[in-house]
């Protein structure tokens, strides 16, 4: 049963680029990458995708810490369009050789379509496609989506470590 009161952050990785990837027919959205920064589409698609989770940790974010976060060379941004809105959207951001799937996530009425898999799928390809990657990881937590830990799991994420926060 699910303990309410207490925070569990799972830290999950990936160390070899996988093999098999999902056909791309079965795309419901076009992915187009951000290759301008804009710190305020950023901050519109964390709020958008972020609200549903409770997503806290940017809100109170300046225009800079904005910038300074997507001007960066180690931060890139996918979003995923469907009928001309947004479906969801990843971040990436590298340090050495390891890539974070940093934030990722659907717009609300998108939940349950079917997307989430083909999404994740394609950040993890763009994580393993920047040079010299030798680990892509994330965390998620129970907080997220129910089945956010089996998806990251069935995309071949390994479960390494969990934290726990009392609330």
């Amino acid at each position: 049963m699910l303990n309410m009161n207490v925070l569990q952050t799972y830290y999950l990785e990936m160390r070899a680029r996988p093999d098999a990837r999902i056909d791309t027919a079965a795309r419901q959205y076009q992915l187009v990458e951000c290759l301008r920064p804009q710190p305020m589409l950023n901050e519109f698609l964390y709020r958008l995708v972020g609200k549903a989770w409770d997503w806290t940790d940017r809100l109170d974010w300046s225009v800079d810490q904005w910038r300074g976060l997507v001007e960066s060379s180690a931060h890139r941004t996918w979003v995923a369009y469907t009928e001309g809105v947004v479906a969801g959207y990843f971040e990436l951001s590298k340090q050495g050789n390891d890539v974070e799937l940093l934030y990722f996530g659907l717009s609300p009425e998108f939940i349950g379509e079917g997307i989430g898999k083909l999404l994740l799928e394609d950040a993890v390809y763009a994580a393993w496609d920047w040079q010299q990657v030798e680990r892509v990881w994330v965390h998620t937590c129970n907080l997220d989506h129910p089945a956010a830990l089996a998806n990251y799991k069935r995309r071949g994420f390994v479960h390494y470590k969990t934290e726990e926060q009392q609330l």
